[in-house]
């Protein structure tokens, strides 16, 4: 499933020291490791939910939680509404 084409996900590999906390907390396997690092592999799967980089202690991964799907997800589920991000269906968002 993809999320969002243009999604505020960085990743600074100079700043990884392979821990392995972001394949370990993201929900969607964004990252995967490969010789002993992290490495960005799927990033239109994510949907800025902003658990990686709240793990990652080292500053190897930034992103603008709470906007994009998974704001959507949630506010939706609070108000009792469908998910409106932004996406239309077509994007294969929400």
């Amino acid at each position: 499933m993809k999320y969002l084409q243009n999604s505020t996900l960085k990743f600074f590999p100079e700043k990884c020291t392979g821990c392995g906390r972001c394949t370990e907390v993201c929900p969607h396997a964004v990252f995967e490791m490969s010789d002993k690092k992290a490495v960005m592999k799927h990033k239109d799967k994510c949907m800025e939910c902003g658990a990686c980089a709240k793990n990652c202690a080292f500053g190897a991964i930034s992103v603008n939680s709470g906007v994009g799907c998974a704001a959507a997800v949630i506010t939706g589920m609070l108000r009792g509404t469908e998910p409106v991000c932004g996406c239309d269906s077509s994007s294969g968002c929400c």
